[in-house]
This record gives C-alpha cells, sequence and structure tokens, in this order.
C-alpha cells in the first residue's frame, strides 16, 4: 500500500468543505412551499410600502407588482444555487448574459428593486435567515414610511408658471403669498411685454382651482401647472 494512500491533501479537505456547503441535490417540498409563501408576504409588504410612499407624478402599477415577483423569483434561484452545485455553475453562467435595459426613472425604485432582491436572496438561502429577511424588511419599511412623512406626505411636486404684464404686479405678488406653505420662487424673468413667474411647491394633487385663481387676476396672460421632478426639499 503506498505511504499517501491514506493522506488528504488540503484541496481534498477545501473541496470536501465545500461540496458539503450546499444542502444536497433534493429540496424539501415543505421547506419551499414555505420560503416561496414567506416571499410573498414580504413581496407584499414592499408592494404596500411602495404604494404608501410613491412621490413622483406616474404611480405604476405594473411595477410594483413585479416587485412581488422580482422577489419571489429571486428565493427561487437563490434555492435552487444552494441546493445543487452544478446547477448553481449553470445558473451563474446563463444570468451573466442577460442584459436588462428598462430604463430606471427614479432613484427610488432602483431601492425598492434592490430590497425585493435582498428580501429573495435572504429567504432562498434558507431557513437560518428567514429572521433576517423578516425584521430586516420591517426596519427598512419603517424607515421609508418615516422619511415619507417627513417628506411631506402624500404631496406631490408642481411648477406655477404665471405670465403677466406690469400693471398687475402688486396683485400677482399677494396671491403668490397666499400659496401652500413651502412654496418658493424659482425663477423670475421680465421682458418688454410683462413678467414671467415660475413657483416650485407641493400639493396633495392637480389643483385647477389655483390656476383659475391666477388667471381671475387682470392683467394675467397665463397660467400653468406642471409636475415636477426636480430637487424639491433638497
Amino acid at each position: 500500500m503506498p505511504e499517501d494512500q491514506g493522506r488528504i491533501s488540503f484541496a481534498d479537505m477545501i473541496k470536501k468543505q465545500y461540496l458539503q456547503s450546499f444542502g444536497g441535490d433534493t429540496v424539501s417540498l415543505s421547506s419551499l412551499l414555505l420560503g416561496l409563501a414567506l416571499a410573498f408576504l414580504l413581496g407584499l409588504f414592499i408592494y404596500y410600502i411602495y404604494k404608501r410612499t410613491f412621490s413622483g407624478v406616474l404611480y405604476s402599477r405594473n411595477f410594483n407588482v413585479s416587485l412581488v415577483l422580482l422577489t419571489l423569483v429571486t428565493t427561487l434561484i437563490i434555492r435552487c444555487i444552494t441546493s445543487n452545485l452544478a446547477l448553481s455553475l449553470g445558473m451563474v453562467g446563463a444570468l451573466s448574459i442577460v442584459r436588462f435595459r428598462t430604463a430606471v426613472k427614479d432613484p427610488m425604485d432602483t431601492v425598492f428593486m434592490f430590497w425585493a432582491v435582498a428580501a429573495g436572496i435572504a429567504i432562498g438561502a434558507g431557513t437560518q435567515f428567514y429572521i433576517l429577511a423578516v425584521v430586516g424588511s420591517a426596519m427598512i419599511g419603517v424607515f421609508l414610511y418615516i422619511m415619507h412623512i417627513i417628506r411631506g406626505g402624500g404631496s406631490y411636486a408642481y411648477l406655477l408658471i404665471v405670465r403677466h404684464d406690469y400693471s398687475c404686479e402688486n396683485e400677482v405678488a399677494f396671491a403668490l403669498r397666499k400659496l401652500p406653505k413651502g412654496a418658493r420662487i424659482k425663477s423670475k424673468t421680465a421682458t418688454q411685454s410683462g413678467m414671467e413667474v415660475t413657483v416650485e411647491m407641493r400639493l396633495p394633487g392637480e389643483d385647477a382651482g389655483l390656476v383659475r385663481r391666477f388667471l381671475s387676476i387682470e392683467g394675467v396672460m397665463d397660467a400653468t401647472l406642471v409636475s415636477y421632478e426636480g430637487d424639491y426639499g433638497a
């Protein structure tokens, strides 16, 4: 019998430990269903927080639903990776060639996408990480809701643009002072024919009466209310 036949090299030990870190080729149906159920509940929680804290102009229900599906799909992928070594290597290679070209306009949408992926990863990693997924998601949801209240609740950013001649300058200035709290003048342009004033403010929704109040002032040529995705409140 050769002298080194019974020896185990350091590389063999690393390989054995690496292989043992995977759960094997079988996945318990009960644990899979439990993980997907928890992922669905956390996805619904993310859905609710996104809907309640959304402060953009156009709310996309399809994007919000996709957050729930993203949590479920990520859970399923991680569960496959942690249960089979060969499958994990093949899946990593397959995902590396995928290119996503959908533009995300709001940075907060990216935050919610990462949140859904992180929740799916924690659930798919095993039952020992379920508490991490639940507690972490609860803390993130509370933090986002508090920040939403601090930023103004369900209000939206708008630009009010008023063009008027010089004969009603005082009346327009008085009407501007009666705008909701926090409104501020972004620009004031003077021309030969009159002035143009741009005001930045937050409103709970589109207020047509606000525009009509300025149009009722004699000398105001037009008033426009434009949804705004700028740096209001920064």
